[in-house]
């Protein structure tokens, strides 16, 4: 699921790739996507054809720049891991200087790549914590120094359980 902001409007979305159709606030839909090559698409919706043009765009921070049929957009998405960090407050599209790190879920400890003391860069692994059978890279949020670490490898975690503060 993803949700998207397009002119103000947010639009939550359901997409299955393999079949071209999905949902979009709860409704079915589907269309017909052709690649042309450097950024344009043509996409066919409800018997009418669009031209798509990605002029830029950013997976990490899920904005993008786009022409639609020439009118210029700008369109930020949010996939469920962006949702659910700023749910619980660790996202940093406010600016806001993060000091700590705290279990997204339940789960255990399964590495820790980083000592207390070390300079890191976001997007850096902090920590590896397995849930639910899946192994979940716990990621520095910004440019920051460790100053302690509160767990070991090995170590049960609860949800909002700090994990990792930063100097």
């Amino acid at each position: 699921m993803i949700k998207a902001n397009v002119l103000d409007s947010i639009f939550e979305i359901i997409f299955n790739r393999e079949k071209s159709e999905g949902n979009i606030n709860q409704m079915p839909f589907n269309w017909d996507v052709k690649h042309q090559g450097s950024g344009v698409y043509q996409v066919v919706y409800k018997q009418k054809t669009y031209t798509v043009i990605l002029e830029s765009g950013d997976a990490e921070t899920g904005l993008y720049k786009i022409q639609l049929n020439g009118k210029p957009l700008e369109i930020a998405t949010f996939d469920r891991i962006q949702l659910l960090l700023k749910s619980m407050g660790m996202d940093t599209a406010m600016g806001k200087k993060i000091n700590e790190i705290k279990a997204p879920m339940p789960g255990l400890v399964l590495r820790i790549p980083v000592n207390e003391g070390d300079a890191i860069s976001k997007g850096d692994g902090l920590l590896v914590l397995e849930a639910m059978k899946m192994e979940n890279s716990i990621k520095a949020p910004g440019d920051v120094v460790v100053s302690k670490i509160h767990v070991k490898p090995g170590q049960a975690v609860e949800k909002n359980q700090l994990l990792v503060s930063f100097a």
